[in-house]
């Protein structure tokens, strides 16, 4: 709700932003025009003084378009004497815009002269025809046009302060954004990172108990008139201390990761008989769930450059999975294919499977998926992770494929040794 709000506060900013910001630029643009009407009016009023008339022009200056102004005299004018006025002038008044001028002759109802005036280059070059059209009024006296070709850039340059306002707040929302983001990501870390602990402590909770009571099984008077007693007991304590070793491995191992210290101790690898290695220490384990795994081998080179160990303990992690989020007697199917330059692996069962939510996390350490108020699931979040980072150490990469209920299918690809 806090996020929502500030959301809509910063929307509200932005858009108050946008009206002042155009608001400003119409009243920028107003004085503009105003500046220039001003000063092509008292360039009127000059040459009427130039001439010797004293009669008052009423309203000599109107602006038929954005960037065009018309002004009315009464008779013509050398083009040359026009244009020394309207450099002065505008120089005078800071109004450093390049020009265009026309010369209106109301005798022949036809622009007689035209001419571009280039202030920032100190150049004047005749033109033809005038860029913008303008309509006369031929029964009305003399004109002569002045067109504007860069007016907008002039207000612009005026709105200096809005725009540098405009980029911190820019700023400003692109820091909101991310710091929202990290808010976000941090929730949801700790969120995993309390789930891990809950799922840790379950885990560490059960073998501790275990070797308690074991433990106090023994120390009890005459357990040593019992020696096979005595012996399970302590099959028990050793079991369960082995357990709680391969955990504390696990959690180690990815430490390890996180300060990239792992090194891979590679060798000429056969992936065909590593693959057929695990596929077959799991067949007990799924025979006893009356299911199946095949293995359907349709690669031709089978050659890549590998730590044995880490690469086994790949294909554990996914078989494994394959087995425990399955509620149907677990059917797997392992095949292998040739890309390029890549051995494909594909694991694919008939679990539970995963929505597209899910599979974008399952890679994250400390993610597991949700299986509701069921925690028949044992584990920390930590394998996919793990199996992440290794195929990513072989410069490999792996990708998954699930539907809700439909299966998962995990592919792992690791680039082929061709010496």
């Amino acid at each position: 709700m806090i996020i929502f709000a500030a959301i809509l506060l910063l929307g509200g900013l932005v858009v108050s932003q946008v009206i002042w910001i155009r608001r400003a630029y119409q009243l920028q643009e107003t004085q503009v025009n105003h500046d220039i009407t001003m000063t092509l009016k008292k360039v009127s009023r000059e040459i009427q003084l130039h001439q010797g008339d004293s009669s008052f022009l009423l309203d000599p200056v109107r602006q038929p378009m954005p960037n065009t102004f018309v002004v009315r005299i009464n008779e013509n004018l050398d083009p040359y004497y026009i244009e020394t006025m309207l450099t002065r002038e505008f120089k005078n008044e800071e109004i450093n815009l390049d020009f265009e001028y026309s010369l209106y002759d109301c005798f022949n109802d036809s622009v007689v002269y035209t001419k571009a005036v280039y202030i920032n280059e100190g150049q004047a070059i005749q033109r033809e025809q005038p860029s913008a059209a303008v309509s006369w009024k031929s029964n009305d006296g003399h004109y002569f046009s002045i067109h504007f070709p860069n007016k907008s850039a002039m207000v612009r340059s005026r709105l200096n302060f809005w725009i540098f306002s405009s980029f911190i707040l820019l700023v400003l929302i692109t820091f909101f954004g991310y710091t929202i983001s990290v808010i976000l990501k941090q929730k949801r870390l700790s969120e995993i990172k309390n789930d891990f602990i809950n799922n840790m402590t379950h885990e560490l909770k059960t073998p501790i108990s275990t070797i308690a009571l074991s433990s106090d099984v023994l120390m009890k008077p005459g357990i040593e008139n019992n020696p096979e007693r005595l012996k399970n007991y302590a099959a028990i304590i050793q079991q369960e201390n082995n357990r709680l070793q391969k955990q504390v491995e696990k959690v180690l191992q990815i430490a390890t990761l996180e300060k990239d210290q792992v090194d891979l101790n590679l060798q000429q690898l056969n992936l065909r008989e590593l693959i057929e290695q695990v596929c077959q220490s799991f067949k007990p384990l799924i025979t006893s769930k009356n299911g199946s795994i095949t293995c359907q081998h349709n690669a031709t080179n089978f050659q890549v450059l590998a730590d044995e160990i880490h690469l086994t303990n790949v294909l554990n992690n996914l078989l494994d999975n394959a087995v425990k989020y399955n509620h149907n007697e677990p059917t797997i199917k392992v095949s292998t294919k040739n890309t390029q330059d890549t051995i494909s692996i594909s694991i694919q069962d008939n679990g539970i499977g995963m929505s597209p939510e899910e599979q974008k996390m399952i890679f994250d350490k400390f993610y597991r998926v949700p299986t509701g108020n069921v925690h028949d699931v044992k584990g920390f979040g930590l394998g996919l992770y793990y199996v992440k980072s290794m195929v990513q150490k072989h410069h490999g990469q792996i990708r998954v494929n699930s539907a809700k209920g439909e299966g998962t299918e995990f592919i792992v690809e690791i680039p082929l040794n061709h010496d």
